[in-house]
Formats: structure tokens, C-alpha cells, sequence
């Protein structure tokens, strides 16, 4: 199974996934067979579609053969998200290949947990996951030991999660109050961010055992800040 799997809930990032099924007593397994980061969190529509197309020596040919695509749903800011979304939507449109959604901070998720398993000291129970959601705030979700979400994802002050493990780029910008409130915030993911291959690792790890995806629909949280102006006022 080939999988193109495409973020955009912070930073522009786009991966292409295989998987290897199960064979002779080996689980089945996923690799990332190339990807495309920026740490550009506000350039996501100039720099993701020649991102994606860098993935693909003639994406005519081979973008229809993938088996699946999907896309970073967030919590995330509006333009950055909708751009990933956008094209994620474009190109299973056109090229006729089924779309699922996941949440962007479940890629985090999975990203800690598989640096735990190889370092036992990262986190020992739940643990929460924290970006950047702007105005002094962060999009949070709270997870298991096994990455299973548990509770969100939320928006809010950084002074009102609990007092858990913090992983993620909104830990480290809010890491005074956070460590006031009683939360720990490990050093080795301070600044991390969802990426397109770990959103990928993780959707192929829930389609190969059956699991079903979420849709395409946008994780906003918030309001838009773009409002239909009302009606003109009566000079007399």
C-alpha cells in the first residue's frame, strides 16, 4: 500500500508512506519512502504543491497509483489548514484515489511514543500534546501510553491544562506556566510540531488493521475571524 500523506496544521509537510503486510509470522510494517518538510508556518500554499510534486518522479503517472491519501485535519489556524485540505481534496479528486482525515496531533502523539519506547524516562503514563494556537493559547489533546486519545482536542490557555506531561511546540512556548500549573515539559520535544510522516505512519498503522479514518472536514475550534459584514446602516 502506498499512502501520500499531507500536513499543514503548523508547518507544510507532505510524506509518501509504504506499507509491508504481515507475511511468515512478521507484523506488517510502514516506512517513510520520502518527504518534505518547512518550518515556514505561514507560507504553506507557495511551498506544499511543489513539495508534494518533489515526492514523485512524474506524479501523473504515479499519483494515481497510490492507495490511499490523507490529509492533517488539525486543531490548526485557518489559512495554514485549509490550504493542506485543499489539496489533499484536489488531488483525490482528480486522481480518483480514496481520501481519509486524521487528527493532526495524533502525528505527535505518535512521534512520542515511538521515542519512548526506546527512552523509558520520556513518559511513564498519559501525557498531553500542545501546539501553537496563537492568541496566548494552545491546541491540546491528552493521549494514553499507547498514543489512544483519551480527551480532546481543545483550545485554551496553557495555564488551564493538566498537570501532565507536555509535548509539543505549545509546551515549550508556554513553559512557564505550564511548569507552575505542575506539568513537566521534556526538552526533546519543546519545539516539535505534526509532520506529514508521522501523520502518515499513524494512518497506515490504523488502515492496515482495519480501522477507520476520520473525513476531510476541518478541525478549527475556533471561529473565523472573517465576518459577512452586515447590513449598510441608513445615512438618515
Amino acid at each position: 500500500m502506498l499512502i501520500l500523506s499531507i500536513d499543514t496544521s503548523a508547518i507544510a509537510s507532505a510524506a509518501l508512506i509504504r506499507t509491508v503486510p504481515a507475511s511468515y509470522g512478521a507484523k506488517a510494517s510502514a516506512a517513510v519512502v520520502g518527504s518534505f518538510a518547512t518550518e515556514d508556518t505561514r507560507s504553506h500554499a507557495e511551498v506544499l504543491v511543489p513539495g508534494i510534486e518533489s515526492l514523485f518522479g512524474d506524479a501523473a503517472v504515479e499519483g494515481p497509483a497510490l492507495d490511499a491519501i490523507v490529509v492533517g485535519v488539525g486543531p490548526g489556524p485557518f489559512t495554514g489548514l485549509r490550504s493542506g485540505i485543499a489539496a489533499a481534496r484536489m488531488l483525490s479528486f482528480v486522481w480518483e484515489v480514496p481520501l481519509h482525515g486524521v487528527m493532526s496531533l495524533d502525528a505527535l502523539a505518535w512521534d512520542v511514543c515511538g521515542a519512548a519506547s526506546r527512552d523509558r524516562n520520556l513518559m511513564g503514563g498519559e501525557f498531553l500534546i500542545a501546539t501553537d494556537a496563537r492568541r496566548k493559547e494552545v491546541y491540546w489533546a491528552r493521549y494514553s501510553p499507547g498514543a489512544t486519545l483519551l480527551e480532546g482536542p481543545h483550545v485554551g490557555p496553557a495555564a488551564e491544562l493538566p498537570a501532565l506531561p507536555v509535548f509539543g511546540a505549545g509546551a515549550g512556548l508556554y513553559r512557564d506556566e505550564l511548569l507552575a500549573r505542575g506539568c513537566t515539559v521534556p526538552d526533546a520535544f519543546a519545539d516539535a510540531q505534526p509532520t506529514a510522516a508521522a501523520l502518515g505512519l499513524r494512518a497506515a498503522a490504523l488502515l492496515v488493521c482495519g480501522d477507520r479514518l476520520l473525513p476531510s472536514a476541518p478541525l478549527y475550534l475556533r471561529e473565523s475571524d472573517a465576518k459577512v459584514p452586515g447590513p449598510r446602516k441608513r445615512a438618515l
